[in-house]
């Protein structure tokens, strides 16, 4: 329907014209979520389209958010913009998705093409150790959340940093390989070079020191002279790549930790393309818990994310730094994972004679 008004949308969900408009201008103030309902559901049902260059005339910026990820190619990440795009539009923002490969200069055009067309918050998945290549934008009065990366330092004085406890999930899988009897485990992952990836490697080499092993001999396989560095784009590729080297190793793993889902995948076919068994010969543990995980065969023991209430968490910080009349001061949210076992695990096998 064309022509509709905020006048008519405000009738048709029982609410006053400047309660439309501020859910229209991302301002909800003390709205109750059944109010913004009402009014989402009567925006649903008219048709209303606000115009959108006329509200960028008016405030300098337009009811959208941007979201860099390293790339969609993995599911996690897809995965976490359906669920940062539900949190949006209940708040009558959309997002607009780009792919960096945690290149930080593609990364800054990015951000500088969105702040040229009103954005003012992104949030940043890359979980590089520095922002430097951003910062010129956020002392310009960008928002930024930083996704699946802790405080670092010489980070913006206003950055949010919300992950899950990535040193605690990768000491949960390898704690479980341990307990299972297992003592030649593999930590496998492209580049460590980003935050998270060094906390995934961390929780790995303290779970081995608490059981009495050298973290020193520890197996680690980080990529391959012809990968991309970070796997982002292949990580099952990498994951395949890897588990063809480690187990053509006369003292082969009998478990590997993933660094991802998709990596451990690539893992297991690996492991079947040597004609060994996924769980019984060599088990393997992921991160992430993507939907692929349980239909796997067999079914890939992983770490859950929470990613909803990640994603929920993100969008909410990010909409208080840009309502704010200030910036006030960094903050890090950390999640907790957990550990969901599944059939790509089990009992360390008998010692080879």
């Amino acid at each position: 329907m064309s022509g509709v008004t905020i006048y008519q949308v405000a009738r048709e969900a029982g609410v006053s014209p400047s309660t439309v408009s501020n859910f229209l201008n991302g301002r909800p103030g003390r709205m109750l979520p059944q109010t913004r309902t009402r009014v989402a559901d009567a925006i649903d049902r008219l048709g209303y389209r606000p115009n959108r260059a006329a509200r960028q005339l008016r405030t300098g910026r337009i009811q959208v958010v941007g979201l860099v990820v390293p790339s969609v190619a993995n599911p996690f990440w897809g995965n976490f913009a359906r669920y940062l795009e539900r949190a949006a539009l209940a708040d009558g923002y959309h997002v607009l998705l780009c792919n960096s490969e945690r290149e930080p200069d593609r990364e800054r055009r990015y951000l500088e093409e969105l702040w040229a067309d009103g954005i003012r918050g992104v949030v940043l998945c890359s979980s590089l150790p520095s922002l430097n290549h951003v910062l010129p934008l956020v002392e310009a009065g960008l928002s930024l959340v930083a996704f699946d990366r802790t405080a670092q330092a010489g980070d913006p004085g206003t950055l949010v940093n919300i992950s899950v406890d990535n040193v605690v999930g990768s000491h949960l899988a390898t704690a479980h390989l341990l307990e299972l009897g297992h003592r030649r485990i593999a930590f496998v992952s492209g580049s460590l070079r980003s935050v998270n990836r060094r906390e995934r490697f961390r929780g790995f080499t303290d779970a081995l020191e608490q059981a009495g092993l050298d973290p020193a001999e520890a197996i680690v396989w980080s990529g391959g002279a012809e990968q991309e560095p970070y796997g982002d784009l292949d990580a099952a590729g990498l994951g395949r790549t890897a588990a063809h080297e480690l187990l053509q190793s006369k003292d082969r793993p009998t478990a590997i930790v993933a660094i991802n889902d998709m990596c451990a995948l690539g893992i297991s076919a690996g492991i079947r393309d040597a004609g060994l068994r996924v769980g019984e010969d060599v088990s393997v543990v992921g991160f992430d818990d993507i939907v692929l995980a349980d239909l796997a065969a067999p079914p890939l023991t992983t770490v859950r994310q929470p990613i909803g209430d990640m994603a929920a968490a993100a969008f909410r910080h990010l909409l208080s730094r840009i309502d704010e009349a200030e910036a006030s001061p960094s903050q890090s949210l950390l999640l907790r994972p957990e550990l969901v076992v599944r059939a790509s695990t089990g009992p360390a096998p008998e010692p080879r004679e």
